[in-house]
């Protein structure tokens, strides 16, 4: 699925010097041969990557938007939600349907404090056990996560602690942690798409 949705990406430019992208896209085209190394491609900064992502903040009880924010907001220290522990907040982007997820919301655990993640994840049920395996190893154990298969909408509902996330920092803003999950949910998708080969 990854690598489709990679080839579509080059595809969608005629020149590829046009192609703009980060670190991780590039890391990958070059891994999987789908570019060559001397190709030469705008390499965006990192803060860019959710530029034009849909963000909003929703009140966790009712589900309610409280508001629509534009990218500024993403800079605000990720501590944000643990002074706004009724909110949740929610952000679409084109980077997270590359990786084959519909959305994220992040809000912290009323109970433990721990910073959620939920969203869905567009794979089959038949890569539970590659999902799972990633899953356990990158977090630790089955305990910082829940993983369902619904049926009704053929999607993963994954929720998962971003502090058990390598390089999650309190110290971190909006838009990092943000970056954070891309950068865990794109090591999924690889690490699922490789499974599937071996």
């Amino acid at each position: 699925m990854l690598n489709k949705q990679m080839k579509n990406l080059i595809d969608s430019v005629n020149d590829l010097q046009k192609l703009e992208l980060f670190t991780e896209e590039k890391d990958y085209l070059l891994k999987h041969g789908l570019i060559e190394a001397d190709t030469d491609l705008v390499l965006n900064s990192p803060e860019l990557r959710f530029v034009d992502a849909y963000i909003e903040r929703s009140d966790k009880e009712s589900e309610e938007v409280i508001g629509e924010e534009g990218h500024a907001f993403l800079d605000q220290p990720l501590q944000y939600l643990k002074k706004h522990m009724n909110e949740f907040i929610y952000l679409e982007s084109n980077w997270f349907e590359i990786i084959g997820v519909d959305a994220v919301s992040l809000e912290v655990d009323d109970l433990f404090g721990a910073y959620d993640v939920m969203l869905g994840l567009k794979l089959q049920k038949k890569f539970e056990s590659s999902i799972k395996m990633f899953l356990i190893d990158e977090l630790g154990s089955d305990e910082k996560f829940d993983l369902m298969f619904s049926l009704d909408d053929g999607l993963w509902n994954l929720n998962f602690d971003l502090d058990s996330v390598f390089g999650f920092s309190e110290a971190l803003t909006l838009g990092e942690a943000f970056r954070l999950i891309y950068q865990f949910l794109f090591r999924l998708a690889e690490a699922v798409e490789e499974g599937k080969k071996g």
